[in-house]
């Protein structure tokens, strides 16, 4: 297999994960969102941490890269935060696309933060994108567009966390990384889960369990995908997490995603699968 399908493979693997994290957090039921969240983190904690000592690298990183790996996870934090609440109100794979927005806003703040130049193909794609998301939260300026917006703000903290993510490059192993932002979660959520805590039943911990290891592989398959292929040639992949979402809400929860909501899910998809082709091209010019 060439390193180019491992990483469309890991890549698909990782979507899987985080999509059946979606599921299990929304089968999880009537739980604070600080307390799903709470748990999805310490099982990645625990898991990532198992990694860290296997390899004997340093459990939280170089002290040079401290501010970066503090920003990384306070905003990793937020944006986990946001979109469990939109998971747990919205259709999932209508969260699912929300949260999807994040590469398109990552490239608005590559180029404010991180001085990248936005080319023009890259302005467009996120303009459309956008416009896709409005076909998914239809807005009437009511109540009910609450869950959406916070969705949409999900992406956007998990497009800061990214961004540093970006700065932090290859300073600090990926292992190392996931276990600082698991840890950093759980420590910031565990006041919350104290003061709200709600009593759970087996069931209930099985389905958060089960949500933390699904998280970690996604995280493990797309830190894994991005080491063999490029991003911009493999990240349209990604976007199977979609179709994953959209069958387990149909068969675990019976949510049929609306007519509009699909109209958004293919402008979404389309902006995504043209940022894919004009990277490829632009590449190949470069290679000439």
């Amino acid at each position: 297999m060439s390193d180019r399908n491992k990483g469309i493979l890991l890549l698909l693997v990782s979507a899987l994960g985080f999509s059946l994290m979606g599921a299990f957090v929304k089968l999880s039921g009537d739980l604070p969102t600080s307390q799903k969240a709470f748990f999805r983190n310490i099982v990645a904690a625990i898991i990532t941490l198992g990694f860290v000592l296997y390899h004997k690298e340093r459990v939280f990183g170089k002290k040079e890269n401290q501010k970066l790996l503090l920003a990384r996870s306070a905003l990793g934090t937020v944006g986990i935060v946001l979109n469990f609440y939109a998971i747990d109100r919205l259709v999932l794979s209508d969260a699912e696309m929300l949260n999807k927005l994040s590469p398109f806003i990552l490239i608005i703040f590559s180029a404010i933060f991180l001085n990248e130049v936005a080319r023009r193909f890259q302005v467009m794609a996120v303009i459309v994108a956008f416009i896709g998301a409005l076909f998914i939260i239809q807005p009437e300026f009511s109540v009910d567009i609450y869950p959406y917006i916070i969705g949409v703000l999900g992406a956007v903290f998990a497009a800061g966390a990214y961004t540093f993510l970006r700065v932090l490059g290859n300073k600090e192993k990926y292992y190392t990384v996931v276990f600082y932002f698991s840890f950093f979660a759980t420590v910031v959520l565990l006041p919350f889960t104290i003061v709200f805590y709600e009593p759970m039943s087996v069931q209930q911990w099985i389905y958060l369990i089960l949500a933390g290891a699904c998280a970690t592989a996604g995280q493990f398959g797309i830190t894994l995908a991005y080491k063999f292929a490029p991003a911009n040639e493999i990240s349209i992949f990604f976007y199977s997490t979609v179709v994953y979402s959209a069958l387990l809400s149909i068969v675990l929860f019976g949510q049929i995603p609306t007519l509009i909501s699909v109209i958004g899910y293919i402008i979404i998809f389309g902006s995504s699968f043209y940022m894919f082709l004009k990277n490829n091209q632009t590449d190949m010019k470069q290679a000439k």
